[in-house]
């Protein structure tokens, strides 16, 4: 797992927390980078805003909130799937959207995997350390462009 990076684009405090101390829980030890909305997401990725001065580190694992502010998280999909740098990248919607048209919605967009939030926080972290697992240590991903 050395230096693969995920990048949490969460807005909701409680959700990144419980998200942090899951994986750190897991002993899964890579670095997580947080985005509290969508305007962030796409700055780190494609280096702009605040992170125009670093070349970002693409993450192995994107884990996407859909209900952001400033751009929601279908929005940062379409961008992620349209430019060739990030369309490789593995993103899960990691959301407490029930509605079936977000579901729709994500992998018409191209999203490898939608997962809804669990409300209790044992049922939360053990859906966070099932993801870490799978997509960190099983999943093959493809080499990004």
């Amino acid at each position: 797992m050395d230096n693969k990076v995920i990048l949490l684009v969460e807005d909701n405090p409680r959700d990144e927390a419980l998200t942090l101390r899951a994986l750190k829980k897991s002993n899964i030890i890579n670095d997580v980078i947080v985005a509290r909305d969508g305007v962030e997401a796409l700055d780190y990725f494609f280096g702009t805003g605040k992170h125009a001065a670093e070349p970002p580190m693409m993450p192995q694992l994107v884990l996407l909130d859909l209900k952001l502010p400033k751009v929601d998280g279908l929005e940062v999909l379409r961008k992620l799937r349209a430019d060739a740098r990030t369309r490789r990248l593995p993103v899960v919607i990691f959301t407490s959207s029930s509605e079936e048209e977000d579901m729709i919605k994500s992998y018409e967009l191209g999203a490898n995997s939608y997962v809804r939030k669990p409300v209790e926080s044992e049922q939360f972290a053990e859906a966070t350390r099932q993801l870490g697992v799978y997509w960190l240590l099983l999943n093959e991903a493809a080499p990004v462009e």
